[in-house]
C-alpha cells in the first residue's frame, strides 16, 4: 500500500518575486559598477605600471562573468518545469557557484603565477595613482558587496557572488596598503607580495565555496539539514517501524528535496498525518519538497530499495 506526499517550494510567490526582484537589481548595478571600474583600472594601472592594479582589475573581469553567471541563474530557476526538466532549471544555480568558485581559483592562481616573476624583478610603481584607484575599487567592491549581504546566507548562489565582491575590496585594500608601503620605504618589491598575501586570502575563502557547490552538485544533503535528525525524527513518528530509501539534496541552492518510505504496519494513517509530516519537516528543516511512500511491510515481495547501500 503506497501513498505520496508533496511539500513544494514556490519561487512564484510574492515573497520569491520581492527577493527575486531585488537580487535582479542587485546584480544589474554590480555589473555595471564592475565594468566601468575594471575599464579604468586597466588604464590606470598600466599607467601606474602597478601590477596590483592590473591584477586586481583581471580579478574585476573574473567577478564581473561570475556576476553574469549567477544572476542568469537566478533568472533560470524561476522557469517553470517541463515535460523534460522535471525540477525546471534550479540546479543551474548550484552549476553558476560551482563555475564561481572555479573561476575564481583560475585567476587567483595567474595572479600568483605574475606575482613570482614580478618578486625577482619589481618595476617603478606610480605609488600616489595605485593608492586612489584602489580606494576606488573598496569602495565600488564593497557597495556590490553589500548588495547582496542579506541573501547570502541562504543561497550558495548569491553567496558567490558575495564572496567574488568582498574579496575584491580585500584585494583593494592590499594594493592600498602596499602603494602607501612603498611610497612610505620605497620597497618596490611590497606590490607583488602584497598580491601574493592577497591571492592566498581569496582562496581560502573560495574554498569553503567549491567544497560547498560540489556537495551539492553531487546530490548531498546541504549543510544546513542534518541527515541523522530528520531521521530520527521520522522513526519517531507514531505507527512508524521502519524508516528506509531516505534522500535528501538540494534541488538548488536554496531548495531542499526529500524522499522516504515509512513502514507502518497498521496501515496508511490518513492524509492529515502525512499533511503534518510534511508540515514539520519543512519548518523544522527548511526541506519545502518532500515525497513520502507509505509501506504496510507485511508483503511477501519487501521493498528492494530497504538496505540502506542501495540506491
Amino acid at each position: 500500500m503506497h501513498s505520496h506526499s508533496h511539500a513544494h517550494d514556490h519561487p512564484h510567490s510574492h515573497g520569491g518575486d520581492a527577493r527575486g526582484a531585488r537580487l535582479g537589481r542587485a546584480f544589474a548595478a554590480g555589473i555595471a559598477l564592475n565594468v566601468a571600474f575594471v575599464i579604468a583600472e586597466v588604464i590606470l594601472g598600466l599607467m601606474a605600471n602597478s601590477l596590483a592594479l592590473v591584477a586586481d582589475a583581471m580579478h574585476n573581469l573574473s567577478d564581473v562573468v561570475g556576476l553574469v553567471l549567477a544572476w542568469g541563474a537566478s533568472a533560470l530557476a524561476l522557469r517553470p518545469p517541463s515535460a523534460r526538466f522535471t525540477y525546471g532549471f534550479r540546479g543551474s544555480t548550484i552549476l553558476a557557484a560551482l563555475a564561481n568558485a572555479m573561476l575564481l581559483l583560475v585567476v587567483t592562481g595567474g595572479i600568483a603565477w605574475e606575482a613570482l616573476h614580478r618578486l625577482k624583478n619589481p618595476g617603478i610603481v606610480n605609488e600616489t595613482l595605485m593608492i586612489w584607484v584602489a580606494i576606488a575599487g573598496i569602495v565600488i567592491n564593497g557597495v556590490t558587496a553589500w548588495f547582496f549581504m542579506a541573501d547570502r546566507k541562504s543561497d550558495l548562489n548569491v553567496r558567490g557572488a558575495y564572496l567574488h565582491m568582498a574579496a575584491d575590496a580585500g584585494v583593494s585594500a592590499g594594493v592600498a596598503l602596499a602603494g602607501a608601503g612603498m611610497l612610505l620605504t620605497g620597497w618596490l618589491w611590497l606590490d607583488p607580495a602584497v598580491s601574493l598575501v592577497i591571492v592566498a586570502t581569496i582562496f581560502v575563502g573560495t574554498w569553503g565555496l567549491l567544497r560547498d557547490s560540489v556537495k551539492l552538485a553531487l546530490h548531498a544533503a546541504p549543510e544546513s539539514v542534518d541527515p541523522a535528525e530528520v531521521r530520527g525524527y521520522l522513526c519517531a513518528l507514531k505507527g512508524v517501524a521502519e524508516v528506509h530509501d531516505l534522500h535528501i539534496w538540494g534541488m538548488s541552492t536554496t531548495e531542499t528535496a526529500l524522499t522516504a518510505h515509512l513502514v507502518m504496519p497498521a496501515g496508511h494513517p490518513g492524509d492529515d498525518f502525512i499533511a503534518h509530516v510534511v508540515h514539520d519537516i519543512e519548518h523544522r528543516f527548511r526541506i519545502g519538497h518532500v515525497t513520502i511512500q507509505i509501506e504496510m511491510g507485511t508483503s511477501a515481495n519487501p521493498c528492494a530499495l530497504a538496505p540502506d547501500h542501495v540506491v
